[in-house]
């Protein structure tokens, strides 16, 4: 009897018909891996009643303002998914966010710093915070939420303090101000998107190679060529929307260019999924998440990582004040409060990153951040009072949570971790 070689074999089995892909995706759903497809479809429902509710939802102009205003607590959520990662929680990171932002505004105003170091000190200060929190949970074995809930008051404490008596510092350092107002050139914007697209290719090639090298299963040559087409499509539409420009002028097609503060969010994101997907560092902070006795059994320094997560976070809480910061021109005695904490926290759940620990992504953070965004964009557009944001931005939260209880009580039913 003729037996195929395993190269055919191989090949065989990446010519995978549409039923079997359609077949393989419903049985990872019904087994509670469901990624990121509950918030996927949320956005194209936001997307859709919203635009029926208002024609100006989905145009260039509103889109790119969407965008820009997501940019500081995408930033503090992507820190927060850190946290999430090893089942703890940081309800520190928007305090710690406007404390940042008044180190930055008195450094740079009223003692005259220039703006680079003003900001290097104020993510310092953010980092150093991170430190302390991490070290009093993981060494003193402190509750993570009482740690942070007492870092919540006291930093926003700390912030009244460094601003003193006069409650508003408006900034006028030309480097702080473009950090988040700051559009790229056309071709800038294009080139960077490009070469994303480029880059996330070649690690999805090697990292492929490498898994067949070792034996390991491996997506079909169909489904990784799909996954990057999405990839790069969504991409490439999106900097061609935020080409458009706001202001016409006449004599041709104007143009703006991605804002400097939503490069800053893509590039924290890229560059923590890299070291959390494909470094020992990533797949430590994994392992402690789904089981930190087990880690440590491994040979794990888990009271390391939970510093490193900790640090992590409130280093990127700092980066996101002084965003918040650039793009209001201003830090003020009410930075980093509100419903800052809430739509940081939220914006990881709702993303998909598991309250549970041991599942989760960067992107999360900018699926998440996106909802809330959109959702809090689209009620403004509609004149909704701020009661009826909360009410539906709290239910998306629950539901969210919901979805991710039932998938990982799914996940123990098919005995997947």
């Amino acid at each position: 009897m003729n037996r195929a070689s395993p190269d055919a074999k191989a090949a065989e089995g990446q010519l995978r018909t549409a039923g079997d892909v359609w077949r393989s995706l419903w049985g990872r759903v019904s087994q509670g891996d469901i990624g990121s497809l509950p918030v996927l479809v949320g956005l194209l429902l936001i997307g859709v009643v919203f635009q029926l509710a208002n024609p100006n939802f989905l145009t260039p102009v509103n889109l790119t303002n969407l965008m820009s205003q997501i940019a500081a607590v995408g930033t503090l959520s992507v820190g927060v998914t850190m946290v999430l990662l090893l089942g703890e929680i940081d309800l520190s990171v928007g305090a710690v966010s406007g404390f940042a932002a008044a180190i930055m505004a008195v450094l740079s105003v009223k003692s005259g710093l220039p703006g680079p170091l003003a900001v290097l000190l104020a993510i310092l200060a953010g980092v150093l915070i991170g430190l302390f929190q991490g070290f009093w949970f993981a060494r003193l074995h402190v509750p993570s939420f009482v740690v942070t809930l007492a870092g919540y008051l006291g930093w926003q404490g700390a912030l009244l303090y460094v601003l003193g008596s006069t409650g508003t510092v408006n900034l006028t350092d030309p480097f702080i101000i473009g950090l988040a107002n700051t559009r790229l050139p056309l071709a800038l914007g294009w080139a960077v998107g490009i070469i994303f697209v480029l880059l996330d290719a070649l690690l999805e090639l090697r990292q492929r190679a490498q898994r067949a090298a070792a034996g390991l299963p491996v997506q079909s040559i169909g489904a990784l060529i799909g996954r990057l087409a999405l990839v790069a499509a969504a991409l490439l539409i999106a900097v061609g929307i935020m080409s458009v420009n706001r202001n016409p002028v006449k004599g041709g097609i104007p143009i703006q260019g991605v804002p400097l503060g939503v490069l800053v969010l893509i590039a924290f994101i890229v560059i923590l999924d890299l070291v959390t997907r494909r470094t020992p560092f990533g797949r430590h902070l994994f392992a402690v998440g789904g089981n930190a006795e087990a880690a440590r059994r491994a040979g794990i320094n888990v009271d390391r990582m939970r510093i490193a997560a900790f640090t992590l976070c409130s280093g990127l809480a700092a980066c996101g004040g002084v965003l918040a910061g650039s793009r209001l021109l201003a830090v003020n005695q009410s930075s980093g409060s509100g419903d800052v904490l809430l739509n940081a926290i939220a914006a990881a759940v709702i993303g998909g990153t598991s309250l549970f620990g041991g599942r989760g992504s960067t992107w999360a953070a900018l699926l998440g951040a996106l909802v809330i965004g959109a959702i809090a964009n689209g009620m403004d557009l509609l004149a909704f009072s701020s009661s009826v944001k909360f009410m539906v931005t709290g239910a998306v939260l629950l539901l969210a949570v919901t979805i991710d209880a039932y998938a990982r009580s799914r996940r123990l039913q098919t005995g997947r971790s």
